[in-house]
This record gives structure tokens, sequence and C-alpha cells, in this order.
């Protein structure tokens, strides 16, 4: 119990801690927008650990932050490997080929009415099918390799980029365009001069999204078929063997893989859109 009330006791000291921070001058500088979430998460984690030592939680049904770390330092190479099929192979792959996909097709469908009309329609369609039913019909299809990951990755961030980037296509004014067409600028040049720089934002949110689609459909991919490693391998056989703490592990792996990933495309846009008012200081 004393564990209990010292996890809420520094809850709320923390609490206050933030709410100062929030309303002073700190809170628009750099050092403030750091501190607000790095002491928010260490709050859930010693909440985490005051609640489940406390009130003596079984470590199948939750372990300890405590424990999930020791586990994380014992079985690092086991991480690597899974993080490394994951993420390098499945994810990072799949990423890659279905956004250079959904940006050809946006290219085309801008060009081609008919694709538009057509094409719009039904990839909203397929946008919807649940992914665990199309998962393991594309494991079947492309074996257990990373081939069968990287393909579910292609389904789950295509049609999110192939939409952005088709708005973003839009987004240039009728002037603009009109003064192109005096300049005697025909489609293509008009397209990579004037229509693909105004649709980075629109195409950079459509890559941010996707880069939380692209480890969550490697991961779920692997639930139906994987070589004897990945995290979702891993996370499957562990829930069997009642290793919560491997479990955690490699959640807690993905996470900061996939922020990690957000970041470096966040980054990217960053310094592509430095013209755009969302990006000046």
């Amino acid at each position: 119990m004393i564990l209990v009330l010292g996890a809420l006791a520094f809850w709320v000291l923390a609490w206050l801690v933030n709410v100062a921070i929030a309303n002073s001058g700190w809170a628009e500088t750099r050092i403030g927008r750091l501190a607000v979430p790095i002491l928010f998460g260490l709050t859930l984690l010693v909440v985490w650990e005051g609640l489940v030592r406390g009130l003596n939680v079984p470590g199948v049904i939750l372990p300890a932050p405590t424990d999930i770390a020791t586990r994380m330092a014992s079985s690092t190479g086991i991480l690597w490997q899974d993080f490394h099929q994951t993420f390098l192979r499945g994810a990072l792959r799949g990423y890659a080929i279905g956004c250079a996909a959904a940006v050809l097709t946006a290219i085309a469908v801008d060009r081609i009415d008919f694709l538009r009309r057509g094409l719009l329609p039904v990839g909203s369609f397929l946008a919807a099918l649940p992914i665990v039913g199309t998962a393991p019909i594309l494991v079947m299809w492309f074996g257990f390799d990373w081939q069968s990951k990287a393909a579910v990755v292609v389904v789950m961030v295509f049609f999110p980029v192939l939409v952005n980037t088709v708005a973003g296509l839009q987004a240039a004014d009728l002037a603009q365009r009109d003064l192109m067409r005096t300049y005697g600028a025909g489609y293509w040049p008009t397209l990579i001069k004037l229509r693909l720089p105004a649709a980075m934002p629109f195409l950079f949110n459509g890559l941010k999204i996707a880069t939380t689609l692209a480890l969550i459909g490697a991961i779920v991919a692997e639930f139906f078929g994987s070589p004897t490693m990945g995290m979702g391998f891993r996370i499957s056989t562990s829930v069997g063997q009642l290793a919560l703490d491997m479990v955690w592990a490699e959640i807690a792996v993905a996470a900061v893989a996939g922020s990690l990933f957000y970041g470096v495309v966040a980054l990217i846009e960053r310094q592509v859109t430095f013209w755009h008012p969302s990006q000046r200081g």
C-alpha cells in the first residue's frame, strides 16, 4: 500500500510541475516542449511500477516496467533479430514500395480522368478491407519470409499516400496554373515545377500516416506465418508461453522504432517544405 500511495503522490507532484511548466514562459522553449512529455512519460512508468508492486499484480497479467527493462537488457540479441526481420526487411521495404507506387499512381490519376473516376472509389473499398482478413491470404501468396510482410505493408500504406497525393496535386490554384500556361509550359513542366512542390505538404501527411501503418502491418502479417524470428512471431509465441515481459519488450521496441521512423519523416518534411507556413517559427 505504501508503494501505491507513493506512486499516486508522485503523480500529483508531477502533475503540478507539468502545469507550472505549461503556464510559464518555458512552455514555448525547446526545453519546455521536451520537459512536459518526458515528465509525463516518467510519471506513467512510476505509477505503473508502484501499482504493480503495491498491489502484487502477477507478472503473467501485467509485468512491472523494471521487469520489462530487465528482459530487454537480457534479450538484446533476440530483440535485434526480430527488429531486423520485421522493420528493416519487411516494414521498410514495403513502405518504400507502397509509397512509391502510390505517388506514381496519383500522377496517373491526375493525368487520366478515367482513373480518377474509377480507381479512387475502388481504392477506398480496398482500403476498408480488414487487414486480419487479407494478411493470411498474402502470406499464402508470397510465403513466410519478408516478401509477404512487405506485401501487407504495401496494401496498408498505398491508399493513404495515394489520397493525400491526389489532393495535393490539386493544391496549386488556377491563377498559378494559368500563369504556367501563359509561359507555354505543358503538363509535365507544370507538374514538376509547380504542382509537385505544392503537393509536398499533403504528400508528407500521407507518408507520416504510413509510418505507423507500415510497422503495424508487418507485425500483423507475422501472426499468420513467419520464420522463427520477427516481432509478431515473438509476441504470439511469448503470449502462448505466458512470457508477458517479453511481449511488452517487443511492444516497447516497436513503439520506439515507430516513433523514430515518424520523426525521421517529419524531419525530412521540415527540410523539403521549409517554405510552407506550417514550418515557419
